[in-house]
């Protein structure tokens, strides 16, 4: 399978697993397999860089199994071809996503006017809760 030009993944590092789907369908959904569910062996494939492994665990979440593998289902339609399309289409997405580097946060000073328009704020925002307090009996009556 193709996921770019210099990543091509082999066919052992896939499997695919085809039960029947949930929810609403009639008498199809008791009698066809539509669902798809793609096994990628991702912590083992030579095709990805430990960094992109890294990402790709991330981007995963719960889908990251404990031996490394990366779990996809399709149910959406009734068409067990169009699901598998669906599928592979989904991991090529996630691969492809993961491939991408992100961009390193460069640490900046705040300015000067932020500093001192923070500070007049917290001032401001001061009086008004000083000004909550309770109110001291006059003593001139």
């Amino acid at each position: 399978m193709r996921i770019t030009d210099d990543i091509i993944l082999a066919d052992w590092e896939l499997s695919e697993q085809f039960m029947r789907a949930s929810g609403p369908g009639g008498q199809n959904v008791n009698k066809v397999s539509s669902a798809v569910e793609l096994r990628f062996e991702a912590a083992r494939s030579p095709a990805l860089s430990p960094s992109v492994k890294a990402r790709l665990k991330r981007l995963a979440g719960r889908r990251w199994t404990g031996e490394g593998a990366l779990v996809l289902q399709c149910d959406e339609t009734r068409s067990q071809v169009r699901n598998r399309e669906i599928i592979r289409q989904r991991l090529t997405d996630l691969i492809r996503k993961a491939l991408v580097a992100p961009k390193r946060r460069v640490a900046t000073r705040p300015t000067l006017g932020s500093q001192k328009r923070r500070l007049k704020a917290k001032k401001v925002r001061g009086a008004v809760k000083a000004g909550r307090g309770a109110i001291a009996p006059d003593h001139d009556a």
